[in-house]
């Protein structure tokens, strides 16, 4: 079953990012126990990392305060397994490629799998280096999400090899939470990944509230909002996230 592709069967599927263990594990742990009450499909956990070159400067610090409080992979995979009460969106890990290494990618799949994590999102993984991590996640019945940017032009036929979860566009040129690229040429990039790939496509980088998100679901399968999730999470006690995120995907 690919649990994380069937989000996006029968709606425009909303995608939220949170950096696990910010402000706390503890936050974290009770944000995933009532998550629940939000209009989430999928919850993207990221997984705090000291050289996050992808994220821009409110997940960064994130990262860094999760990082510098102790949390790690170890923390994580424990924290989930704890819960009491497991919420029906779909969890995936956006994980650097070296915690995976370091870690040691059979054991990192074996936890992951076991802790209900249904993919992972590896964005310093080019698709040449990616075969031997695709074939371990297929194996543990989890998907490894492809990126692709408006920028990656004949690079979209590299998508012809990934058949689960979903394509995760890059809609801005630069770090997440930038400036999003134009609604023509994002459509385009999702007309060009529609003739390689039967995936769903979700966009995300610079989508940072509702109208972003009415614009991105109508051109394709989800949306994405992480930066502005991050950044709320500074202030906001867990229940009010929850509202809060419900707002910025225009769900009142």
């Amino acid at each position: 079953m690919d649990r994380l592709c069937d989000k996006f069967k029968l709606k425009k599927a909303n995608i939220g990012y949170v950096v696990a263990g910010y402000p706390s594990l503890e936050y974290t742990a009770n944000l995933l126990e009532s998550l629940d009450d939000s209009c989430l499909d999928v919850l993207e956990l990221g997984l705090p990392y000291s050289d996050p070159l992808a994220d821009g400067e409110v997940i960064a610090k994130a990262s860094f305060s999760a990082q510098r409080a102790g949390i790690n992979a170890d923390k994580v995979f424990d924290m989930l397994d704890g819960l009491s009460k497991k919420p029906n969106a779909a969890l995936v890990f956006l994980v650097y490629y070296n915690i995976i290494y370091a870690y040691g990618m059979d054991k990192f799949i074996a936890r992951a799998a076991k802790a209900g994590i249904s993919g992972l999102i590896v964005p310093d993984l080019p698709f040449e280096e990616a075969s031997e991590l695709k074939l371990a996640c297929e194996g543990a019945d989890m998907a490894l999400v492809p990126l692709i940017s408006v920028t990656s032009g004949d690079r979209v036929q590299m998508l012809k090899g990934y058949d689960r979860g979903f394509v995760y566009l890059v809609g801005a040129i630069g770090v997440s939470g930038s400036k999003r690229a134009s609604k023509e040429r994002l459509k385009a990039m999702r007309e060009s990944i529609a003739e390689v790939s039967n995936l769903p496509v979700a966009v995300g980088f610079g989508v940072r509230d509702s109208t972003g998100v009415a614009e991105v679901h109508s051109y394709a399968n989800g949306a994405i909002i992480g930066t502005a999730i991050v950044q709320a999470s500074q202030s906001m006690k867990e229940g009010e996230l929850i509202a809060h995120i419900n707002g910025l995907f225009g769900r009142v």
